[in-house]
């Protein structure tokens, strides 16, 4: 059996996964979370991969290089560096439109506890400059941050963060190398940008944070771009970084949010009409920004650089899975495959391949996580996979509002939707192919233990998705026929997905509830339904109420316990354009209060109720419901 072939054929060292193994994983996938039969078709296992073939910047998100830069640009000679943003946080001078931040935070930058790991034990680039080009046998270049800036205000600061960092790395910022596959084609080098890494702070319980700002100007990753960012699209990925974490959802987090006082040229739609819009920088914080695009880019250089593959996985498992190298001989790790000869991958005998296994089972817990909230990444591209297991890099994500299994919030994805909601599971399993090429290329794994890691994350997201789904619905045990009803009729009548969940709770388990009066606690979401649609539902709330009568839990403590799965508040687009909307104009108050909503999705918050509604007509315009990748 072999793995999936993912770079160009001048790198034919990768032998292909079977055909049949890989849609036999892909079918079950899609089976487990009982969407619809008119949901897309999963990718197909085979690509065809261009060796020339360069992505367009604007395609890209995360550390990705910004807009295109113009070429008769005037020269900002008054403008001053992006270290002043810096020494504004440092010196705590955030101004009395900053609420009271800074009252609440003890340290200022040079009291922290940086450190470099990252830099100390990985090959960097000989070079500093940010002239465009190819990084060869490096995992970084040294940057220094160069936006330019002007009267720059702090729009929001997270205090949770700032909170877990235990809150002037002058020397060792950097910009990371990385490749990927975007859109399912290898695209060659991608490197963050427009983000630079300021450093790793140690915090009073010993963890280590990576610092980085996105959108602080030009690297030799960002091409032909300015390496900037808007701050349209800098809220959303603040806002959606601490909704995700309040949601309980692996992700990166977000400190804080600068405006830089100048404006950057952006093409929204790609359509030939670019606009100035307002610029700023993200303070992005995660123990790790490594990608699988990260391992990639070295595997795809040949032998001479799978050295490197080898030492950033080393890297990574002495520094975020040091339990892989604690692991003892004598624990019982080995395990049957699932293949046709059904053989033993022994997990104590090469860290390695207990490391694909354990990666390959956090994105499916993740990717789990969020078919469960009805998030859609919109850009899953494996330079956008973390290697911990959690959600990065947020351009054109979308929560879902109507049910549509169809559904993408990216403009680029529609022809083919590729990265719709549906699809998640099976892009996930493409991902974690690539990935276990990727080191079975430098070596480090056999294909056995590949397509166990692969097997591994279909397990773990059936397991994770079912009871999920479980929980929702507050069943006693998953009922599958039950669920996947459920999703076809809320599919066909486009329900609202977020307050469906929530409102389902003040469902009885009375069987002997009238007829007419069963869908009475749902009536705010099945709107204009028709009689032979209503019939359907009061088929399904009958079957849902004797499953929920045989679990003998009183109603009381299965809406408390359901409700505790099925938030109230999710950061939708439309609440999002609104605070954009307004901070564009220079009011960044209703980025502040959604930061404060979306700290407490699962609570009623009471005169909050308006953050919780149904979109209005214009949400559903292009640039609110579905955006593109210009950021």
């Amino acid at each position: 059996m072999k793995l999936l072939s993912h770079f160009s054929p001048k790198n034919s060292s990768l032998s292909p996964l079977s055909a049949p193994f890989f849609s036999a994983l892909s079918f079950r996938l899609r089976r487990s979370t009982g969407f619809p039969v008119t949901s897309p078709s999963p990718p197909p296992p085979y690509i065809s991969v261009s060796p020339s073939l360069s992505c367009h910047v604007s395609s890209r998100t995360g550390g990705g290089a910004g807009g295109v830069v113009s070429m008769d640009s005037p020269s900002l000679d008054l403008a001053v560096s992006v270290d002043s943003v810096a020494r504004d946080l440092k010196n705590q001078s955030l101004g009395s439109d900053a609420g009271d931040y800074s009252k609440r935070i003890g340290l200022k930058l040079e009291d922290i506890n940086w450190d470099h790991s990252f830099v100390r034990e990985l090959p960097g680039d000989p070079r500093t400059d940010t002239i465009p080009r190819e990084v060869l046998h490096a995992c970084y270049t040294k940057v220094l941050p160069s936006a330019e800036v002007e009267n720059p205000q702090l729009v929001a600061w997270s205090e949770s963060v700032a909170e877990l960092l235990g809150l002037d790395p002058q020397d060792l910022p950097y910009a990371q190398c990385y490749g990927g596959h975007q859109f399912g084609m290898w695209a060659g080098q991608l490197g963050d940008g427009r983000a630079i890494t300021l450093g790793e702070i140690i915090n009073s319980k010993s963890e280590r944070w990576e610092l980085q700002l996105k959108g602080a100007g030009k690297t030799p990753y960002s091409r032909f771009a300015d390496g900037l960012a808007v701050l349209r699209s800098s809220i959303r990925e603040f806002l959606c970084s601490e909704a995700m974490h309040s949601l309980g959802i692996p992700t990166t987090r977000a400190l804080c949010l600068v405006t830089t006082g100048k404006y950057v040229t952006r093409d929204m739609f790609y359509d030939g009409n670019p606009k100035e819009e307002p610029g700023a920088i993200v303070c992005r914080v995660s123990q790790s920004f490594l990608r699988f695009g990260s391992y990639q880019i070295h595997a795809s250089r040949g032998k001479e650089d799978l050295g490197i593959v080898r030492a950033l996985a080393d890297y990574a498992i002495r520094n975020h899975f040091p339990h892989i190298d604690n692991m003892s001989r004598s624990e019982s790790l080995s395990f049957t495959t699932g293949d046709e000869d059904h053989s033993v991958v022994d997990l104590t005998s090469n860290k390695y391949a207990a490391w694909v296994v354990e990666v390959a089972e956090r994105t499916a817990t993740l990717i789990a996580n969020w078919q469960g909230v009805g998030f859609t990444h919109g850009v899953l591209n494996t330079d956008n996979m973390s290697i911990l297991g959690l959600t990065i890099d947020y351009g054109p994500f979308g929560f879902l509002d109507a049910f549509d299994p169809s559904y993408t919030p990216n403009t680029t994805d529609l022809p083919g939707r590729r990265y719709c909601f549906a699809n998640q599971p099976d892009i996930g399993l493409w991902n974690i192919a690539q990935f276990a090429s990727t080191l079975s290329a430098a070596q480090l794994i056999n294909d056995k233990e590949a397509n166990y890691a692969m097997e591994r994350y279909g397990t773990k997201f059936m397991d994770e998705y079912q009871a999920i789904m479980t929980k929702k619905l507050g069943l006693p045990k998953y009922n599958k026929q039950l669920i996947s009803k459920l999703l076809n009729n809320m599919a066909v009548d486009k329900v609202d997905y977020t307050n469906f969940f929530r409102l389902l709770s003040n469902i009885k388990a009375n069987p002997s509830i009238p007829e007419e009066e069963l869908l009475v606690p749902l009536k705010a979401v099945l709107l204009d339904i028709g009689k032979e649609r209503k019939e359907a539902w009061i088929s399904w709330a009958k079957s849902y109420i004797e499953e929920l009568a045989s679990g003998g839990i009183s109603d009381e403590e299965r809406k408390v316990s359901m409700n505790a799965v099925n938030p109230k508040y999710v950061l939708r687009n439309y609440l999002c354009q609104s605070a954009i909307d307004a901070a564009e104009l220079g009011d960044f108050g209703e980025v502040r209060s959604l930061l404060k909503i979306m700290e407490r999705p699962y609570d009623e918050q009471p005169g909050m109720e308006k953050y919780a509604r149904l979109p209005p007509a214009w949400a559903y315009r292009p640039g609110v419901c579905m955006l593109s990748c210009s950021s």
